[in-house]
């Protein structure tokens, strides 16, 4: 790593950056904001400093995560305002609870806890059960959803609709690469996945021209037989933590009473 790399990126780099990614015009950042025009091309030509104040109002603007906001302050000369607290800390003591709660609650159902690039944190025993029989008792070999669903020798190979849910994961993983600039992990898995064998070119373009499908649905076909789910996904309102803001749950339900009983009979 050179010197070069270390060097602190301006606040007016990030902020066009940000602007950028979220399609905004000076302007309409400036009115959103409540500034003028001409004092945010200031700031993001670096000729005038702006308030701790005035960044936090304008990351509200944006949207932007707590961990690249702590990164904004940083770069505007100010100490971050969001802490990051490892789950398995005391303080997290009420949070795991909850998401033991929803975790257990979901049973005979599958359900995965994971963070905003996908990495599985926890699960209920039934995706546990699920996965070793689609997989033949095997773990799987990625402790990341995304990698296990376009590796061939994952999940992928028991995925009937493959296409849908691989197309679908892929626009979302494009949609998060382009909303956060500065979030190189999402750029690199989003490479990553692309590599992997038989991915169609289509995927390398972010689709503009059709949003994700409300709800995604999963079908599984092993030894004769048929698993279909659908998901919906669980976020943590108002967080205060950068853990807690990029947490999710993912909770799949069965489709058809043929998925429900065979989920009921692995749970025994």
């Amino acid at each position: 790593m050179t010197p070069l790399d270390l060097a602190p990126v301006p606040v007016g780099l990030l902020l066009r950056e940000w602007r950028a990614a979220r399609r905004l015009s000076q302007l309409d950042l400036s009115l959103d904001a409540n500034i003028s025009a001409r004092h945010l091309s200031c700031i993001e030509t670096g000729k005038a400093q702006p308030s701790r104040t005035l960044l936090m109002r304008l990351a509200d603007v944006l949207d932007m995560p707590l961990r690249e906001r702590n990164a904004l302050l940083r770069a505007g000369g100010y100490a971050p305002s969001y802490p990051e607290t490892g789950l398995d800390t005391p303080a997290m003591g009420r949070i795991n609870q909850a998401i033991d709660f929803i975790l257990r609650q979901q049973e005979p159902y599958p359900a995965f806890l994971m963070n905003r690039h996908w990495d599985i944190l926890a699960t209920n025993q039934a995706a546990q059960r699920v996965n070793g029989f689609v997989l033949d008792g095997r773990a799987s070999r990625h402790a990341n959803m995304l990698r296990a669903v376009f590796d061939p020798d994952d999940l992928r190979g028991a995925l009937a609709n493959w296409d849908d849910v691989g197309g679908t994961l892929i626009g979302h993983l494009h949609a998060l690469v382009a909303g956060s600039p500065t979030d190189t992990k999402a750029r690199a898995l989003l490479d990553e996945i692309l590599a992997y064998p038989n991915v169609p070119s289509r995927w390398r373009l972010r689709d503009l021209d059709t949003p994700p499908a409300p709800l995604l649905t999963t079908e599984f076909r092993h030894r004769g037989v048929t698993l279909s789910f659908f998901s919906t996904i669980t976020t943590f309102g108002t967080p205060r933590d950068i853990t807690i803001d990029g947490l999710h749950i993912e909770s799949c339900f069965p489709m058809d009473e043929a998925t429900a009983q065979f989920c009921r009979q692995l749970g025994g």
